[in-house]
């Protein structure tokens, strides 16, 4: 148990946290984590820059009832009911929320992805059948969370948290309703409480956007968002954080501005991503251009490509010119020095591998069954932004900046490996235990992954720059100590990864926020 002083009042609060889902095999224990003060309100976060809203006051909120007026007393009355005495599973559940809606959000969000990155098995046909989002729990599961796909569900779940969330606080700082024990200080509440206004409720908004979100992502989970998004909602009544009006008033904005980041998702090019008809023209165009030998999958049956088409996918922070533009030079010629060069390299690793490089090739791996790299890389970032003791919506800016880059360098690294076809290592009899990716080699998807997040993160927060650049270097050196890349695959990805998170830190420079 864990005492707070709030309010002239003692009150004690259960530290257990759960853990939200098992990912396979591939557990991953999360911190504790108990609730704060932010460092700063963000007060003049109604005014920064959104993704989807044209404006913070797009989405009308109904002013609050005055506090002196009989249906907030009312409500007063009820919520120094609900929070008086919690059972032990309250206590845990008020806890577990504390610790911010938009840290635990994006943690169930990578949990989700954990469990659906699940390669589907080849059927009696020796068929790959396609999982089907109209029926998602048949087999092979709806969806396939590859990294890709991974990579898309964060940005669209990130983004309408920060959008809802900056609405949030423009109507927050203009109703200016203050927390329910400012106006009662006999209610008993159970986490800090800030000058942040209440109405409406931050985590609410982030509740309902998420839940929004996620179930589009995650059709199959519908029943499990729910129930959580219930809990959530009740948690800050049993805390005495907010007042039933709050909290109708955060659902009702967070839904509003969800659906209209899933407005933008449905027409975004995913549905076309798959489209296995594009294949011959890439292979095509590739040895048109030089190649001597194109990817083919090394499984049995051939397992389809992975996306072929999700390089033309919209992207967030620039445009598709862009996306051409930083296309990756071409890859050294099958028979030139360069790629003997960096073959001969592999083929000495596999034979003298270190201990030490097994490890690095084993953390980083992130294949199926983990949240997959940007997976990783939201789980930086936001442990990051909760040490920092970021406010919610300074949270959610931090991972909607990550969450873009993310989706645009997945974006840029799938349009270079289809447009190239570069054959991957085990074509040339090299062996692989950290799994095998069914696209080409070139480029890296991890070293682009990395870099765009190691420079963002690197601008959000400057004194851990070389931290992060140091996890981004180890996480592409990985890919050829794992046998999976070869070296130039992972300079190059570096390369484009660095440029995708500069267009990031330019939309952020521009938001308003002071960062």
């Amino acid at each position: 148990m864990k005492k707070y002083i709030l309010s002239g009042k003692v009150v004690g609060i259960a530290l257990g946290l759960m853990t939200v889902l098992a990912s396979c095999d591939k557990t991953i224990d999360e911190p504790q984590r108990s609730a704060y003060a932010p460092a700063s309100v963000d007060e003049k976060a109604g005014t920064w820059k959104t993704y989807i809203l044209t404006s913070s006051s797009e989405i009308a909120v109904a002013d609050p009832k005055a506090v002196s007026s009989p249906e907030y007393i009312a409500e007063l009355a009820s919520l120094k009911q609900k929070s008086a005495s919690l059972t032990k599973e309250q206590q845990e559940a008020v806890a577990y929320w504390g610790s911010g809606a938009v840290y635990r959000w994006n943690e169930i969000a990578r949990e989700l992805s954990a469990r659906y990155n699940i390669p589907p098995a080849y059927n009696a046909e020796g068929k790959y059948p396609v999982p089907d989002a109209a029926n998602p729990l048949a087999d092979p599961k709806f969806p396939f969370a590859n990294p890709p796909y991974a990579s898309r569900a964060l940005a669209y779940l990130s983004v309408a948290q920060y959008d809802a969330l900056v609405a949030a606080w423009n109507y927050k700082y203009k109703f200016n309703r203050a927390a329910p024990s400012k106006t009662d200080a006999t209610i008993t509440v159970s986490l800090p409480v800030s000058t942040i206004p209440t109405y409406p409720s931050e985590d609410a908004v982030v509740a309902a956007a998420s839940v929004t979100i996620l179930k589009a992502m995650f059709p199959g989970e519908v029943p499990f968002l729910e129930a959580k998004m219930k809990e959530h909602r009740e948690s800050r009544l049993w805390a005495g954080m907010n007042v039933e009006s709050d909290l109708v008033a955060g659902v009702d904005l967070g839904n509003a501005v969800a659906a209209k980041v899933m407005s933008r998702a449905k027409t975004d090019g995913m549905a076309a991503a798959n489209n296995q008809a594009l294949t011959a023209g890439m292979i095509e165009g590739a040895k048109a251009r030089g190649l001597r030998e194109a990817w083919v999958s090394q499984e049995t049956p051939l397992r389809p490509p992975m996306l072929p088409n999700y390089g033309a996918v919209l992207t967030w922070n620039f445009d598709k010119a862009t996306v051409v533009a930083l296309r990756a030079v071409p890859p050294p010629a099958l028979d030139s020095p360069d790629f003997k060069k960096d073959l001969e390299e592999l083929q000495n690793i596999q034979k003298n591998q270190t201990r030490e490089q097994a490890r690095i090739a084993n953390y980083w791996s992130d294949g199926a069954g983990s949240y997959t790299p940007p997976g990783h890389w939201h789980r930086t970032a936001a442990n990051v932004s909760y040490e920092a003791k970021h406010s919610e919506v300074r949270m959610a800016r931090t991972l909607a900046l990550l969450g873009t880059a993310e989706m645009d360098a997945a974006i840029v690294c799938w349009d270079t490996k289809f447009y190239y076809y570069y054959p991957r290592p085990q074509q040339f009899k090299v062996k692989t235990s950290v799994g095998l990716p069914n696209f080409p080699s070139y480029t890296s998807g991890h070293s682009t992954f990395s870099a765009a997040a190691a420079t963002v993160l690197g601008y959000i927060f400057p004194d851990q720059a070389e931290t992060f650049n140091k996890q981004a270097q180890e996480a592409s050196t990985s890919r050829i100590y794992g046998l999976i890349h070869y070296r130039f695959d992972c300079t190059e990805g570096l390369k484009a990864g660095t440029e995708v998170g500069k267009y990031a830190i330019a939309r952020g420079k521009a938001d308003g926020s002071g960062l």
